[in-house]
């Protein structure tokens, strides 16, 4: 495919996991994307990633590629602890950021960073992929559309197995925890099924060590009146699980991997024009999340995880660890 347009060009931070499904496949098929250069701690490992991934260019650290007059936009997956510090740096060279979530290591940070993206007129996107997938969409609708009647609750949750306690993920000075890697979505979910900002009611945490969530409940209240809970975990006796659900005075919906839709998801309805399953399309929730980057970027349209939205979802995860008798997260130091 070839772009008859701008072409938004992207330079990446690390070489994560993370990078090749949330960024490069959907890229390779997108022609308004090319993803121009990465770097990394390690360069070696970077020229590896560049080479494999067919990346033109690699630069020497992380400050040579946010200041590399051709790209346009950095994705920045770093650990959770150098998300703000990176995304700062980028727009103060004058550079779109897609962030991964959590957007930063906690609420304070958060609000600095939207402070600074809105002296500018950079997009600044978290990357929780799922909002832009069209099965969250049709959630919103039908909620919206009044066929559940008023919301009573909200649930969502997600968990899955990682028995690797090496993982930075379980690591405190690096912002880890399970709320933050998992339950921020859970969170998300919560807050944009829930139509609002909850309070948190009380939380529950299993730990791995002194401040390392490995599990995390916690119960919330809405504005409206009605309730919810999120769970998540990245190790317990609830190995595998990526739901959400809604109930309505006249009924509920159940989604399951509302996350990412593309694996396998059904969505169950119950109201009063009876039963009903809904499914989706299989293209990426990462493919949708990248089309609604570049149109943002190349055509000023608006997205949906702002740095305002981040402020909202980090404030809640705040007050999760506050009820949890769990200190907050902090950023990393210059690295």
């Amino acid at each position: 495919m070839t772009a008859t347009g701008p072409v938004l060009r992207i330079g990446v931070l690390g070489a994560a996991r993370i990078t090749p499904d949330a960024l490069l496949k959907p890229a390779t098929a997108d022609p308004e994307v090319q993803v121009s250069a990465v770097a990394a701690r390690d360069f070696g490992r970077a020229r590896a990633f560049a080479a494999k991934h067919r990346i033109e260019r690699v630069h020497q650290d992380y400050a040579a590629l946010i200041v590399d007059p051709g790209i346009d936009a950095v994705y920045n997956p770093l650990p959770n602890h150098l998300h703000g510090r990176w995304t700062r740096a980028a727009l103060d060279a004058g550079k779109h950021v897609l962030c991964e979530k959590p957007f930063t290591a906690n609420a304070d940070e958060a609000r600095q960073i939207a402070a600074l993206a809105a002296t500018t007129d950079r997009v600044v996107m978290e990357a929780f992929h799922y909002r832009y997938h069209p099965m969250t969409r049709r959630i919103e609708e039908i909620i919206a559309s009044g066929e559940l009647g008023e919301l009573q609750r909200v649930d969502a949750a997600l968990s899955f197995p990682l028995p690797r306690f090496s993982d930075i993920r379980y690591d405190y000075a690096l912002a880890g925890g399970a709320l933050m890697d998992a339950g921020c979505y859970a969170v998300h979910m919560a807050r944009t099924f829930g139509g609002a900002t909850p309070d948190v009611v009380s939380a529950q945490a299993k730990l791995r060590g002194r401040y390392i969530d490995r599990a995390m409940t916690a119960q919330l209240r809405f504005p409206a009146g009605h309730t919810g809970t999120i769970r998540c975990s990245l190790w317990s006796s609830n190995l595998l699980q990526v739901s959400a659900r809604v109930v309505g005075e006249h009924g509920e919906l159940r989604a399951l991997n509302p996350l990412m839709p593309q694996y396998f998801h059904r969505l169950r309805v119950r109201s009063a024009r009876g039963r009903r399953i809904e499914r989706f399309t299989h293209r990426p929730s990462y493919a949708f999340q990248l089309d609604a980057f570049a149109d943002a970027v190349l055509r000023g349209e608006p997205v949906r995880t702002t740095p305002a939205d981040a402020i909202e979802n980090m404030s809640v995860i705040d007050a999760i660890y506050r009820a949890a008798g769990l200190p907050l997260r902090q950023p990393g130091a210059d690295s």
